[in-house]
């Protein structure tokens, strides 16, 4: 069989994968991005479907809003034991920031409260041992371990786990000398324990390394190979590949679950993010040996014969497929998110669709917006939102954004121009925002769209009796892109209202772009 990386397309870094029987989860990095971890369910490991998110409710976490980009929740880490699903991760910012893990009997149900880790640093693992020890391993001026005392209880509202007690933490490997050791994960293999890092940074640069030791706390003994896993100093179509997760399927083979960039051209940026892909691992005198041909890399095609073909059919929804929401469902799409936590007053569903209740803050503020907004997952797309907006004035404005942060934005947007009700494009690049055309516009209703492509972003908007799109405005795609102007996510397209209510009647993406 041959498949296709990236397996999740689109903004989803820092994949960690875990196997319950047939069955296989994984949990990706979602940072300033509401609700948090995206979580999603696979039997053959190359088709996903989206089962919810971890973090849903505002009394789970509370997302800074001081660095956009750049904070929130970094680095989930997977993990079943036991009956009981476990997700540990980082609220980096803020004063509500720090270590937790959530825990779950039904992955596809409600996730615990937090339970708060006395940790500082990053990217947190858990490992459950054989002897039912339970240890942690994080990121904090070096890699260390620490022993938890983890204990379960039943009541009459379920399973209640709480952390009773916390070892010394024990600095155990720091890695093969590339900067910036972290992502640190534990695994015993063969009476063996293995410590797995990223290394180089999460850019061009960035490589997996791995160390064994007899013993959980060590000394570990660095592979003799290493990095196991890079795709630097090559002309190979993925970049940046690091951040890696083994998992064995129900067959007895072995995969990785990694990150990594394809970016739009040369010199190298990217604007989708850092996506999740999958790798082939195979075992060499008790090391793991990684890809295709067994030389650490990751291509855009693998061919293998070894995966877990098991029939594979869902009702939910697959990240990268086409989708239209007509808002009539009463709740949000999975696929939706906002920026922080939401202020729920923002959103009301009506038999009419869904009403943007726009508040004081439009796309460049650093605050709770009126926006809905949805991973760029592919280079050509086309998004289309029917809007109908009945009174607008002085600052009001609702529309269609290709967002990638507050400062680094693009959109067109039916407002109010010298008094009169417009069309405009307008766009933000840095301290740069300028609005590029204007169009006199009459209807309360309008159809938006955005088109996207390798090199450029295009705004078109079709209006009562209109079935061919009028093309106002477009901007280079090159200008939206991480190393422009952003850090850790990639681009969304964002539905928005700002100083008006705004009635959304559809929504939809797809692949690719309209037939002429």
């Amino acid at each position: 069989m041959k498949y296709t990386n990236p397996i999740i397309s689109g903004f989803h870094p820092d994949p960690s994968i875990c196997r319950v029987g047939g069955d296989f989860y994984l949990v990706t990095s979602s940072f300033e991005y509401f609700p948090g971890l995206p979580l999603f369910h696979s039997t053959d490991l190359v088709h996903w479907e989206q089962i919810g998110h971890i973090l849903s409710r505002n009394s789970q976490f509370t997302l800074t809003k001081e660095s956009p980009n750049c904070l929130g929740i970094y680095a989930p880490t997977i993990r079943y034991h036991e009956g009981v699903y476990y997700c540990i991760v980082t609220n980096v910012g803020g004063p509500a920031g720090g270590n937790f893990f959530v825990y779950t009997t039904d992955p596809y149900g409600d996730w615990s409260d937090p339970v708060m880790l006395p940790f500082g640093g990053i990217d947190p693992s858990l490992f459950f041992d054989d002897d039912g020890k339970v240890y942690y391993s994080g990121t904090d001026t070096g890699v260390f371990i620490a022993e938890l005392t983890l204990t379960k209880t039943t009541g009459e509202n379920g399973i209640q786990i709480r952390c009773d007690h916390v070892g010394p933490q024990i600095y155990a490997w720091n890695g093969s000398g590339g900067n910036n050791p972290e992502s640190p994960h534990l695994y015993k293999i063969n009476g063996m324990y293995y410590l797995m890092l990223a290394e180089g940074g999460t850019e061009y640069c960035h490589m997996v390394t791995i160390a064994r030791s007899q013993s959980v706390c060590g000394p570990y003994e660095a592979c003799p190979f290493n990095p196991i896993l890079t795709n630097r100093s090559t002309d190979l179509l993925i970049k940046a590949v690091g951040h890696a997760d083994l998992v064995e399927d129900q067959n007895g083979n072995w995969w990785a679950v990694c990150l990594g960039i394809r970016p739009l051209g040369y010199p190298f940026r990217h604007n989708l993010g850092r996506e999740t892909l999958l790798v082939p691992v195979t075992w060499e005198q008790g090391w793991p040996v990684m890809g295709m041909n067994g030389d650490g890399r990751v291509d855009a095609e693998i061919e293998t014969s070894l995966l877990p073909c098991t029939p594979f059919e869902s009702d939910r929804y697959i990240p990268g497929s086409n989708m239209v929401d007509n808002f009539d469902t009463g709740s949000m799409h999975p696929s939706w998110n906002t920026i922080y936590n939401p202020d729920h007053a923002l959103y009301e569903f009506t038999e009419n669709g869904l009403i943007l209740h726009g508040n004081g803050h439009d796309l460049s503020c650093r605050d709770v917006k009126s926006l809905l907004c949805r991973r760029q997952e592919h280079f050509d797309f086309t998004a289309r939102l029917t809007l109908t907006v009945a009174n607008i004035s002085g600052s009001g404005e609702a529309g269609l954004s290709i967002y990638m942060n507050n400062r680094h934005h693009y959109e067109i947007a039916l407002t109010v121009t010298d008094q009169k009700r417009c069309l405009i494009v307008r766009r933000q690049i840095g301290s740069l925002r300028a609005v590029e055309n204007v169009i006199e516009y009459d209807s309360d209703t309008v159809v938006l769209q955005l088109t996207g492509s390798r090199e450029t972003y295009t705004f078109a908007y079709c209006g009562d009796g209109q079935d061919t799109p009028v093309t106002i405005g477009s901007g280079e795609a090159q200008y939206l892109t991480t190393e422009v102007g952003g850090c850790f996510t990639g681009n969304y397209i964002a539905v928005y209202a700002t100083n008006t209510d705004a009635v959304c009647r559809q929504f939809s993406y797809e692949q690719g772009h309209p037939c002429a």
